[in-house]
């Protein structure tokens, strides 16, 4: 029988919430023994990607027993009035569970490995902050922010809280209607489903406050493009590292995949952490099929000093 889906309260976790690491398995250590032989000595880049929150109550998008999800996609979300309402409904309430995450063991290893100058730098996938929040500097967030809106038509800048006290004023009881309504599965964007069309369609959707334009969550949905700039950089940390580490990520989408693939044509060492398979596997020096959080943590401890 399949587990029953979360059901989330105003500012609590429902998902899984962080646990201490417990270690990797006895079964995985050999394979981190190799992993640690590959990387030793040499200057990492380091990708993640959403299976690296998971132990932060952080569901993913597509690990083992994740249910199915269709984003909304660029072009639905500025196309259609509707579908802005529906969107900023449900991530309403995602983000009234999102913005209590707390970093997990595995954001703190990385951050301690670039401390002792281990890495080149860090490309995340992820939208929560977390790696910031646990101490890492030289980040690249792939995919943009889920802390921050834009306006489409001015292009200015809002905090995402800014944002939830506007929201929370023109729809003062929603979040206790959502709750009574049967709230469910919380995704890594901060999107929530809500059973109830009725209520969808009460929302009221938030301006610019600046011109009255419309306001998008600063990262990047599907169908739209990296920044240049973004892409550039994180080239960049794979060019001057001398392997390259994937943590949490099944690789689906191109925005991340083409970072293993560079790193593969020059005949650097690819080393893959993630249940499940990956569209790098094939290029992977290296893949293990074990938890992120526990070989992370693992690895920080033992690579040496360069």
């Amino acid at each position: 029988m399949p587990e029953p889906r979360p059901r989330i309260g105003l500012t609590g976790f429902a998902s899984r919430p962080p646990v201490p690491n417990a270690g990797p398995s006895a079964s995985d250590v050999p394979d981190l023994g190799r992993a640690l032989d590959l990387l030793s000595g040499l200057r990492l880049a380091v990708l993640t990607g959403a299976g690296l929150s998971t132990d932060s109550g952080i569901p993913d998008y597509r690990g083992p027993g994740s249910p199915p999800r269709k984003p909304m996609t660029y072009q639905e979300f500025t196309r259609d009035a509707s579908n802005r309402q529906r969107y900023w409904a449900r991530n309403h309430i995602g983000w009234s569970h999102l913005r209590h995450a707390d970093p997990n063991e595995g954001h703190a290893a990385i951050a301690r490995m670039e401390q002792r100058g281990l890495l080149t730098g860090l490309i995340t996938q992820n939208v929560d902050r977390l790696h910031e929040d646990a101490g890492s500097i030289n980040v690249v967030d792939l995919h943009g922010r889920y802390d921050r809106v834009v306006c489409l038509d001015c292009h200015r800048e809002y905090t995402r809280t800014l944002l939830a006290g506007m929201l929370t004023e023109l729809n003062p009881t929603f979040l206790e209607k959502a709750l009574a309504a049967d709230v469910v599965e919380i995704a890594p964007d901060a999107d929530a489903t809500v059973e109830d069309d009725g209520l969808i369609s009460t929302f009221v959707v938030a301006v610019c406050p600046a011109c009255g334009g419309v306001l998008k969550p600063d990262f990047v949905y599907f169908g739209e493009n990296v920044p240049k700039d973004r892409v550039e950089r994180s080239y960049a940390m794979v060019d001057e590292a001398e392997a390259m580490l994937v943590a949490g990520s099944s690789l689906t989408v191109m925005s991340g995949l083409r970072f293993v693939r560079h790193a593969a044509k020059e005949q650097k060492p690819v080393v893959i952490i993630n249940r499940g398979e990956t569209r790098g596997d094939d290029r992977a020096t290296l893949k293990l099929h074990s938890g992120v959080t526990e070989s992370l943590s693992w690895l920080a401890d033992r690579l040496p000093e360069l």
